[in-house]
């Protein structure tokens, strides 16, 4: 081979080179994205997941502090309607024996 034949040749090979390692650059830059992309993707969902499962938690509290205060409410209302009919009662007893006793005393 004469020097311009192999000039042609070097030429040629450090051109395939330079496109082989271009195109795997690309290759690689085009997995690197996806793999990004993915990751990206995972995360998004991941974040968005945890965000329902804390406002699942909101509102599972609320539910449960509104059961309780509902709760609190009825069992003290109870507690008072039966201190008020014992009260009542006693009142009505009290009055009774009053009245039973001005009756039967004045005739004494």
């Amino acid at each position: 081979m004469n020097r311009k034949k192999n000039g042609i040749v070097l030429a040629m090979g450090v051109g395939l080179a330079m496109f082989g390692t271009a195109a795997h650059a690309g290759q690689e830059s085009f997995g690197q994205s996806v793999k990004q992309g993915a990751k990206s993707a995972g995360h998004g969902i991941a974040d968005g997941a945890r965000e329902v499962g804390h406002a699942s938690a909101r509102v599972g509290r609320k539910i449960g502090h509104g059961a309780k205060e509902a709760g609190v409410g009825i069992g003290h209302g109870a507690r008072d309607a039966g201190v008020a009919v014992g009260h009542g009662a006693r009142d009505g007893w009290n009055a009774t024996t009053h009245a039973v006793k001005q009756v039967f005393s004045k005739g004494d």
